[in-house]
C-alpha cells in the first residue's frame, strides 16, 4: 500500500500525518462540513504535503520520526526534499541496494507546499492532479454516520486490510468500496490508529499539543524490553528494532512487493497463516479504552449457591475478585496486572471464572477467555453460554465462522488473539502451561495486546511454570489455590513401578509380571485405564502384547497421528474400550470416571514435572471413584517424578490444613 504524508503547522509546532485519503483531511483541516461546530478547530497555519504516495512503512517511520527543527516554516521544497530523504535515507539505501527505483524518481517533485488561505482550494487541487481524490464534495453526514459504524465494527481489533475488506463485506457490505475515507476520518478524530504491520517503530514524542503515540508503540517498548540488545526508557527506544506488531516477531525475508512498488518488502512468516504481514501493509486498530472497575465483593455462600462452588472454589475466586477490585491502585507499570489460579486437576477451574466474568460484563466491560486448544474452546462454548444467556457470545477458532462476531464475551484459541488490540478488560489464559501457549513468545505478545493497559490477567493452571512458581513463592505474583477436588477428597498420590523400559520389553516380546499383575488389579475394579507411553512408536507393539496378556479385554491405542483418536476417546467415555494406550495428547482435558492411570517410562526426558501431574490428574476426578490409582513405571527413578509427587502431596497438606479435606478417599 502507498499512502499520502503530510508535515502541518498549527500555533508554531510542527507534526506529521499519514492520509489514506487527502480529501478527508482536507475537509478537516480547512474546518468544513456541518460538523465544525463541535469541534475543537485548530488553526492551520501552514501545510507541506511531503507525498501523494508513499510507501506505507516508509510513511509511518517519517511520521514516527519526525521531528521540529528550527526554520521549518520558511523551508522550500528543496529543504523539505532534503529532510525526507535524511530520515528515509536507511530505506532509500536498501531500496538502492535491491534494485529498486532509485531515489530521485521516489522523491523528486513531490513536495507542495500550502498555506492556511491556500488550504480549500490548493490541498485539493494537488491531490487531484495526483489521482488521489475522489471529488470535491463530501457527504459529511453520511461520512460521520460511516465512521460510527467503522468504528463500533473493529473496536479493539487489529486488523490487516484484506482482513477489514472481509469484515466490512460480510457486515457492512456498502461501506467495502468506502472504508477508507471512513477510517481517514475516523483516524483524524483520534479514534482508529495507522501502523504498517512490519517496520521499525520507535515513536519520538511531539510535546503536548501532539496527538497521542500510537498503543502499539508502548506495547513493542514492553515486548521488546525482554531483549537484551536494546535499551528501552518508557515507550521510546534510544533504538529502533524492526517487528512484526501484529504478533511480535522479527521479519525474516524482503520480497518484490506490487503493491507499494518496493523490491525488498520486509514480511513476517511467524504469523503467515492469518495472512501476510509485510511492511507496506495497512494494521488497522481502535483506541484503547480504559478498563472498567470491579468493585463487586464476593460472599462465598453467595457464589456457592449461585455457581455451586465449593468452599474451596469460592475462596479463590473472592481473591480473585479482590484483586480485580484493586487493580486500579496497584497498576502503575504500564502493562495489565496478573493474578495466577492455580488450580489443581479436576479443582472445577471453569466454574470459577463464572464470577470474574459476571463482574466485569456488570461493570460493562468485555472479558475474553483463551485456550492454546480448539477442543477445549469447543467444550467451554456451550457451558459459558449457558451460565451468561443475556450476551452474545464469540467463538473464535480456526475454521470458525464466527470470526467477526462481536461480543462483550469471547471464547478462543490463544492464536486469535493476534485479531485483537487492547480489546478487553480481563482476559483469562487457561491452561497456560499447555502446547502451544507455552514458550511461544508470539502468543504471548497476542495476549499482552488483547488486554487494555490498566486491565487484568487471570492465569488458570494446574501445573503452572516454574518461573511462575517462584514468583509466587516471592510473593511478586498474586495467587489463589485451590489445593482440593470440588468433592472433597485428596489427590491420588503416585506410586512407583519399577520395570524395564518399554523398548526392552518390545525386544524381549514380553511384559513383566509386575504391571501385568497391577493392571490386572486395575481392570478387576473396573477401571478404566488410560496407559502413557513416551513415543508414538511404541503404541503398535505394546498392544500386541497387552492383547495377548489380557485376551477378551478390549484394548485399543491412539495418537496424534491416529484418524480415528476422537471415535476413540469417545469409546473409552463410554467404557466400550476398558484399556486405552496413548501418548500425551489425552494429558488433559479428558475426563473418565473411574479410572486408572499407567506412565510408563515414566523417566523418559519427554516427561517432564508438569506433564506427570496432568497425566496423573486423569485419576480420581470422579465423586463416585475419587480414590483412582496411579502408577509411574520406569526403571530408575528421576527428579521429575520426584517433583510431580511432591507437587501433589503439598496440595493434598495445605487442602487438609484449610480443612477442605472433610474425609479420606477409601482406598
Amino acid at each position: 500500500m502507498q499512502v499520502a504524508v503530510y508535515a502541518l503547522e498549527c500555533r508554531g509546532f510542527w507534526s506529521a500525518w499519514i492520509s489514506l485519503d487527502l480529501t478527508v483531511d482536507r475537509w478537516w483541516r480547512s474546518g468544513a462540513g456541518p460538523e465544525s461546530q463541535g469541534r475543537d478547530l485548530v488553526t492551520v497555519d501552514k501545510l507541506v504535503l511531503l507525498s501523494p504516495a508513499l510507501p506505507l512503512g516508509w510513511a509511518v517511520k517519517l511520521r514516527d520520526r519526525f521531528k521540529q527543527r528550527d526554520g521549518m516554516r520558511n523551508w522550500g521544497a528543496k529543504e523539505w526534499g532534503q529532510y525526507v530523504s535524511s530520515v528515509l535515507e536507511p530505506e532509500l539505501k536498501e531500496e538502492r541496494e535491491a534494485g529498486g527505483i532509485a531515489e530521485e524518481e521516489w522523491l523528486s517533485q513531490r513536495v507542495s507546499l500550502w498555506r492556511a488561505s491556500e488550504l480549500r482550494g490548493g490541498f485539493i487541487e494537488s491531490s487531484k492532479k495526483n489521482n488521489d481524490c475522489r471529488g470535491n464534495d463530501l457527504d459529511y453526514a453520511l461520512l460521520e454516520s460511516e465512521v460510527e459504524q467503522l468504528v463500533h465494527a473493529v473496536a479493539g481489533r487489529s486488523l490487516l486490510q484484506p482482513e477489514i475488506e472481509a469484515l466490512l463485506a460480510e457486515g457492512l457490505p456498502e461501506l467495502t468500496g468506502r472504508w477508507r475515507q471512513a477510517a481517514q476520518l475516523a483516524h483524524l478524530q483520534g479514534r482508529l490508529t495507522f501502523a504498517a504491520a512490519v517496520g521499525s517503530h520507535a515513536p519520538a514524542a511531539h510535546g503536548a499539543w501532539a496527538r497521542q503515540l500510537p498503543a502499539s508503540a508502548g506495547a513493542l517498548a514492553r515486548a521488546a524490553a525482554r531483549l537484551p540488545h536494546v535499551l528501552w526508557r518508557g515507550a521510546v527506544a534510544r533504538r529502533a528494532i524492526s517487528r512484526c506488531l501484529r504478533c511480535g516477531s522479527a521479519p525474516t525475508g524482503r520480497t518484490a512487493c506490487a503493491a507499494c512498488g518496493l523490491m525488498g518488502c520486509a514480511y513476517c512468516e511467524a504469523c503467515l497463516a492469518l495472512g501476510r504481514s509485510r511492511a507496506c501493509a495497512l494494521l488497522l486498530r481502535s483506541a484503547a479504552l480504559p478498563a472498567v472497575r470491579c468493585t463487586a465483593a464476593l460472599d462465598p455462600t453467595v457464589a456457592a449457591g449461585r455457581w455451586g462452588l465449593s468452599p474451596a472454589q469460592a475462596g479463590a475466586a473472592g481473591a480473585a475478585l479482590g484483586f480485580l477490585a484493586e487493580r486500579r491502585e496497584r497498576s502503575a507499570k504500564m502493562c495489565p496486572e496478573r493474578f495466577l489460579l492455580w488450580a489443581v486437576t479436576g479443582a472445577g477451574k471453569t466454574e470459577m471464572i463464572f464470577p470474574l466474568l459476571e463482574a466485569v460484563l456488570a461493570a460493562g466491560g468485555r472479558a475474553l477467555v483463551a485456550t492454546p486448544r480448539r477442543d477445549v474452546v469447543l467444550e467451554l462454548a456451550p457451558r459459558l453460554a449457558k451460565a451468561f444467556p443475556a450476551e452474545i457470545l464469540a467463538v473464535l477458532y480456526g475454521g470458525s465462522t464466527e470470526r467477526w462476531v462481536s461480543g462483550r464475551l469471547t471464547l478462543a484459541t490463544t492464536h486469535q488473539l493476534l485479531r485483537f488490540h487492547r480489546a478487553f478488560d480481563l482476559v483469562i489464559i487457561d491452561e497456560l502451561d499447555a502446547f502451544p501457549y507455552h514458550n511461544d513468545p508470539m502468543l504471548a505478545y497476542a495476549a499482552e495486546q488483547a488486554c487494555k493497559v490498566d486491565g487484568s490477567f487471570i492465569y488458570l493452571s494446574a501445573t503452572p511454570p516454574q518461573e511462575m512458581q517462584r514468583l509466587v513463592r516471592s510473593g511478586r505474583l498474586p495467587h489463589a489455590r485451590v489445593p482440593v477436588r470440588f468433592h472433597g477428597h485428596p489427590l491420588p498420590v503416585p506410586q512407583h513401578l519399577t520395570m524395564t523400559s518399554v523398548q526392552t520389553c518390545l525386544k524381549r516380546g514380553i511384559l513383566p509380571r509386575s504391571l501385568i499383575h497391577t493392571l490386572r488389579k486395575s481392570l478387576e475394579r473396573e477401571a478404566q485405564i488410560f496407559c502413557f507411553v513416551s513415543r508414538i512408536a511404541h503404541i503398535e507393539g505394546l498392544l500386541v502384547l497387552l492383547r495377548r496378556s489380557f485376551p477378551g479385554v478390549v484394548i485399543e491405542g491412539t495418537s496424534s497421528k491416529d484418524p480415528f483418536r476422537a471415535e476413540k476417546v469417545t469409546a473409552f467415555r463410554n467404557r466400550a474400550i476398558s484399556l486405552l494406550v496413548t501418548t500425551t495428547i489425552l494429558e488433559r482435558g479428558v475426563t473418565v470416571p473411574r479410572s486408572d492411570v499407567f506412565i510408563l517410562d515414566a523417566d523418559s526426558d519427554l516427561f517432564d514435572e508438569a506433564s506427570l501431574v496432568q497425566m496423573a490428574g486423569r485419576a480420581g476426578r470422579s465423586k463416585d471413584d475419587p480414590a483412582g490409582r496411579v502408577v509411574f513405571a520406569s526403571p530408575q527413578w528421576t527428579r521429575s517424578q520426584r517433583g510431580a509427587i511432591s507437587q501433589i502431596r503439598t496440595m493434598n497438606i495445605i487442602a487438609r490444613r484449610k480443612g477442605y479435606i472433610s474425609k479420606e478417599a477409601p482406598r
